[in-house]
């Protein structure tokens, strides 16, 4: 999953093609659990470019975008918001599998 550097590579990436933002943190236990899971989903839907986002170093980017609670993602197509999975509580491999289903 590539890293995002800026919040100018952020405005480019969400307006163009389509993408999901993985909203997380290294000192974050559930955004750990997730983890080894991850490459798996990226591959299943691999019509998405995934992006990790560092919640302590994007900390602007998610006060502007309503993103409190982590691990959370949210998808974005050519500049359009297709949804979101935003919540505090731990999330499970079904249960991200199900939210980027449903985009479609």
């Amino acid at each position: 999953m590539k890293k995002l550097e800026s919040i100018e590579q952020f405005e480019e990436l969400r307006d163009n093609g389509s993408h999901v933002f993985l909203f997380s943190a290294d000192w974050c236990p559930d955004c750990r659990v997730i983890e080894p899971v991850l490459p798996e989903i990226e591959a299943k839907f691999s019509e998405y470019q995934w992006i990790y986002v560092d919640r302590d170093q994007f900390i602007d980017l998610c006060i502007q975008l309503d993103v409190f609670g982590i691990p959370s993602f949210i998808a974005y197509e050519n500049g359009i918001e297709l949804g979101r999975f935003v919540s505090k509580d731990r999330k499970t491999q079904e249960e991200i599998e199900q939210f980027i289903q449903g985009l479609k």
